[in-house]
């Protein structure tokens, strides 16, 4: 009885490792999208792709910092984000925002 209870446990053991080592991959785990330009994340993303820590806009005007709220519809996501980091000029953290 011993036997037969350890090969019953040892397929489980096995079933279940096969299982987690050939799952799908997750939609975090899917290469992020890189656009072509500005324009492009705004026909998806009106107010561009941000790192997803990233609370306000960053605007520095003729040397002097400001933070501004966030404008439209911007999508935080930091694979995203560093896929199309490119895009994002003054270095915020935040890829084609509306300022």
């Amino acid at each position: 009885m011993r036997i037969i209870t350890s090969i019953g446990v040892t397929a489980t053991a096995l079933a279940l490792a096969a299982t987690v080592s050939l799952g799908t991959a997750t939609p975090a785990e899917a290469a992020a999208t890189v656009y072509k330009n500005c324009d492009a994340v705004h026909k998806v993303y009106s107010g561009g792709i941000a790192k997803k820590s990233v609370t306000q806009n960053r605007v520095t005007t003729k040397g002097k910092v400001t933070y501004r709220a966030l404008q439209g519809t911007v999508k935080k996501d930091d694979a995203l984000y560093a896929a199309n980091k490119k895009s994002d000029a003054d270095g915020d953290g935040i890829a084609c925002e509306i300022s």
